[in-house]
């Protein structure tokens, strides 16, 4: 029986690709798009990133965490006609001071390209004070997280799997659950806080398997085999960020950006 499981799995994984998606490419290639994230295309593969989740333009899309809009910059015209982005994150009426004051700014993101943003619907998730009220139980297609994992580890799993419950429990059945986050090799000693930014692969499946999901595929597309996962100062050290400044730049620009799993998980 494993090994049925086992070769299903690696039949998802090397499952021939999708018919091309013109209006996803569109998405990327659009104008509105920050130069500097465009920049980053080569290392975060959008577009077959996209496409080995499954995305399509009608589906109700949950994106956890959007930061600064790298992401949502693709996903909300993409979105925009016929389905629904939620950006499940910091919202202006938070009772946290600091989290509204991130929901503001990311408001006045949303506000200033109305053309490309206007049907974006804000939802709250707060991980460090338990508020996870960003969608309705058993609304989305799909929910989607680009390495924000380790940002919700701790001393214990509890807030971390309470993370992976409220996903689970805002999916439909049959929705997908779309991971990618640096990505820690299995011989190095894996901490409680991820203090590095790196995960091992096999605790982010055991996490998703723990709430309840399949593993219906993997994928390398964001892997990066030059990165060992080893820099002073975590995955912070490489591009974009440089957090070593000008200590070792040139050999981190020539690392490039992290390496990185990439999970397709299933709510059966």
């Amino acid at each position: 029986m494993k090994r049925i499981l086992a070769a299903a799995l690696v039949a998802a994984t090397c499952s021939a690709p999708a018919l091309a998606d013109d209006a996803l490419k569109s998405a990327i290639g659009a104008s509105h798009r920050a130069p500097d994230n465009v920049k980053r295309d080569t290392f975060r593969h959008p577009y077959e990133t996209l496409t080995f989740f499954g995305i399509k333009p009608t589906m109700t899309v949950v994106e956890l965490a959007p930061g600064g809009g790298w992401y949502t910059e693709i996903l909300a015209p993409y979105l925009r006609d016929q389905g629904k982005l939620i950006a499940a994150g910091n919202t202006p009426d938070s009772k946290s001071e600091n989290v509204a004051r991130g929901g503001v700014r990311f408001k006045q993101k949303l506000d200033a390209n109305a053309g490309v943003y206007g049907k974006v619907q804000l939802g709250a998730f707060e991980p460090g004070n338990g508020v996870y009220t960003y969608a309705p139980k058993g609304s989305a297609d799909m929910v989607l997280t680009f390495r924000n994992i380790h940002n919700w580890m701790g001393e214990d799993d509890a807030r971390v799997k309470a993370v992976f419950k409220s996903v689970y429990d805002t999916l439909k059945p049959g929705g997908v659950f779309g991971v990618v986050e640096h990505r820690l090799p299995a011989s190095k000693t894996q901490d409680a806080t991820a203090s590095s930014g790196y995960m091992h692969e096999a605790y982010v499946i055991k996490l998703a398997e723990g709430a309840g999901f399949k593993l219906a595929a993997k994928s390398e597309v964001n892997a990066n085999p030059k990165d060992k996962a080893d820099h002073q100062g975590g995955v912070w050290a490489l591009p974009p960020t440089y957090a070593n400044k000008d200590v070792d730049r040139a050999k981190y620009a020539a690392i490039g950006e992290s390496d990185r799993m990439t999970l397709k998980f299933v709510k059966p």
